[in-house]
């Protein structure tokens, strides 16, 4: 009996290795983006498409927008909403350093009136932006266009297409622990949260620091000024209180993110000052 689970054991792992082996044939890892004058260049390994990507993104894009519009408070503020999309349509040309394709996205730009301190911008170029992050924080356009860089440069990066695969992986690994081990579903479901741990976050607070890097750039070519990056997340710092530690945390803590950032500005000065000469805004 002892001799008949250890080959079901055996092959269940020859299973799984053929598993991991077929998700990642021919998955070299790629450069989703140029380096920029801020210098990104990890290479990221894709097991999920860009087009599944995108098409997840918009489903959730959709679904945000239909939430939003249910209550009448999508795009009611103008104001609010004709300030934003004037910042996109200044920042999102200067993505072209990055990647030539981005400009040509299917750009989308909504704002929702709700407390909530926060902006995305999904695969694709799906844009939101909250009004609690705009009113509460009482941010300049400079602020908001350093906000705005940094989450179109989470979708230039192609990163929620890096989780997405970085979780089929997962979930191909912990399916195989599972059949192998005999484990209850409870138990996998702690497997799952300890890979989270030692696996997502870490990979997450990368993911935050290369938007930062990205991002600035954005916004320097734009002709905003990159000095607004240390004031708004100043103003995060102070709306979040002291946040969780940082090593449980998928955003670098306040103060490592702003000594980040005073390093990078001289790299990119120079950018916004010729932007602001040539009137680009």
């Amino acid at each position: 009996m002892k001799h008949t689970v250890f080959i079901k054991k055996f092959l269940a792992m020859g299973t799984l290795a053929l598993m991991l082996a077929l998700a990642l044939a021919g998955c070299q890892p790629v450069q989703t983006t140029q380096p920029g004058t801020v210098g990104v260049e990890r290479k990221q390994l894709m097991l999920v498409s860009q087009e599944d990507a995108e098409r997840a993104g918009e489903a959730g894009y959709a679904q945000e927008k239909q939430k939003y519009a249910s209550r009448g408070a999508l795009n009611t503020d103008k104001m609010q909403y004709q300030r934003v999309t004037a910042i996109a349509r200044n920042l999102i040309p200067q993505t072209a350093v990055f990647r030539s394709d981005a400009p040509g996205w299917k750009w989308e730009v909504n704002v929702f009136t709700s407390k909530e301190i926060n902006a995305y911008c999904m695969p694709g170029g799906k844009i939101g932006v909250y009004t609690g992050l705009l009113n509460d924080l009482k941010l300049t356009d400079d602020e908001v266009a350093i906000v705005m860089g940094h989450e179109i440069a989470h979708a230039l990066r192609e990163h929620s297409r890096e989780q997405m695969s970085r979780a089929m992986s997962e979930q191909v690994l912990m399916t195989g622990v599972a059949i192998i081990a005999g484990m209850s579903p409870g138990q996998l479901d702690l497997l799952q949260k300890a890979a989270t741990v030692a696996i997502t976050l870490p990979h997450s607070r990368k993911d935050e620091r290369e938007a930062d890097r990205i991002g600035l750039e954005l916004a320097a070519r734009a002709g905003y000024d990159p000095r607004a990056s240390i004031s708004v997340w100043k103003k995060m710092q102070a709306a979040n209180g002291s946040g969780p530690p940082q090593f449980l945390s998928t955003h670098p803590a306040p103060e490592s993110r702003i000594d980040d950032l005073e390093a990078l500005i001289p790299a990119v000065m120079p950018l916004y000052e010729a932007a602001r000469r040539g009137n680009r805004r």
